[in-house]
């Protein structure tokens, strides 16, 4: 028999949230196999079998190389996002999967989701676009269309992946990027899995774009869907009943701010996010909400800066020096002593914004897990075509003296050997 299989992905601190995402699946698609992909390591002091998914893949078992390297390298909402084409590759290869969903743990289900599976039997990937309906007012514009060139046309809180041939080769493609460019950096063209999915109808068969306002309604879509309640309590978007809501920004408050912003008067909306913002207060006392993230600290409990994950993920010789990198008495100490002389101001938290924002400004292929990545090939025809051209020659100086000039030794050994 064939199945539908959904995951989210989350770390311990988000699996109330996943609850009630799940719950809400449950509800109203009993049929499905749900599974949780942690980005967190298991707990033996925590038994998680009475939770509403029917399977927990940890990090450690999606066969990702070199995994507790990689892991080092990302924040936990970058891990969070990363694991997620291993684990649809893993759910698209077994026996019985028909078609694997993702959504967010954020997300809300309130309805049935067949319109879902029924594109999936005419197609290899479903997606949903932040906006499905052109803005009219330039705030609109700015809040919304901008955000979206900037952070991807369409939103990752949600797809569908037929078990095809081409779907599986999308996924093995998603996570062949993601392994190496899963990095909040939009001024590099980056956002974390998902920018990458703006690609994805270009580059593949079979990609259909859902275009039907009940799907991942957002804050960022309230300018033109209506939401409404109609005499039995069914929440509607523009005469349809919703399918799922993306809470997307809650923790933050921002979510509250856009959708007052974006959803006017709307008494439903109030009524929604209302309701939501009671139900995750009594998810906050939970006590897996207090588990502390396993890759957020070193051995000896020492939390991780972002400057020593990012030097870490961009310096091959320090992975190669320290492939455990968690351990405290080997890339930690070296951090705190060799670290601080070459890297004064990821040491100063008054400075460590602005030399991230600095540091990150040359793309690289980031952790190779010590690998040293040189096309030598292309590198030989460069250098061959200068030689027989010398006006080629001559635009590969120029060009090269700019690059030196503007991102330094750094850039130019990344634009010679990347």
């Amino acid at each position: 028999m064939t199945q539908v299989h959904v995951f989210t992905s989350a770390a311990f601190n988000y699996i109330p949230k996943v609850r009630m995402l799940f719950n809400s699946l449950r509800e109203h698609h009993p049929e499905w196999r749900l599974h949780l992909a942690l980005a967190d390591e298991l707990r033996d002091n925590i038994d998680l079998s009475s939770e509403p998914f029917d399977e927990v893949i940890p990090l450690s078992e999606l066969n990702i190389p070199h995994w507790k390297a990689w892991a080092f390298c990302h924040t936990i909402v970058e891990l969070a996002t990363a694991i997620k084409p291993f684990t649809l590759s893993r759910l698209l290869a077994l026996p019985d999967t028909a078609k694997v969903i993702y959504l967010d743990p954020d997300t809300v289900a309130f309805s049935r989701l067949d319109d879902i599976v029924a594109a999936l039997d005419e197609s290899n990937v479903v997606l949903t676009p932040h906006q499905i309906t052109p803005e009219s007012s330039l705030a609109a514009v700015m809040d919304n269309e901008i955000c979206s060139l900037k952070h991807g046309v369409y939103n990752l809180g949600f797809a569908a992946v037929a078990a095809t041939d081409t779907g599986k080769a999308f996924a093995n493609w998603w996570g062949e990027r993601i392994y190496h460019f899963c990095r909040a950096d939009i001024p590099n063209g980056l956002f974390t899995d998902q920018k990458w999915i703006d690609l994805v109808p270009a580059l593949f068969e079979g990609v259909a774009i859902m275009r039907t306002p009940r799907h991942n309604v957002a804050p960022w879509n309230l300018t033109t869907r209506e939401i409404t309640i109609d005499d039995n309590g069914t929440y509607l978007v523009n005469g349809e009943p919703l399918g799922f809501y993306h809470f997307t920004g809650f923790d933050s408050g921002a979510h509250r701010v856009m959708a007052a912003k974006n959803g006017g008067t709307n008494s439903a909306v109030s009524k929604l996010v209302n309701w939501y913002d009671d139900e995750t207060k009594k998810l906050a006392e939970d006590p897996l909400a207090k588990e502390v993230w396993a890759y957020g600290q070193y051995s000896d409990g020492t939390p991780i800066s972002k400057g020593a994950r990012a030097v870490y993920r961009e310096r091959i010789d320090l992975q190669r020096a320290f492939p455990e990198p968690f351990d405290a008495t080997g890339y930690k100490a070296w951090w705190e002593t060799q670290g601080k002389v070459e890297y004064p101001q990821f040491h100063d938290k008054k400075q460590e914004a602005a030399a991230l924002l600095e540091f990150s400004r040359v793309l690289t292929p980031g952790f190779r897990g010590g690998m040293e990545t040189v096309d030598w090939s292309r590198l030989g025809g460069l250098l061959k075509q200068s030689i027989m051209n010398p006006r080629t020659g001559g635009e590969m100086a120029k060009k090269g003296w700019e690059v030196l000039r503007n991102q330094g030794l750094r850039g130019l050994k990344n634009k010679l050997l990347g």
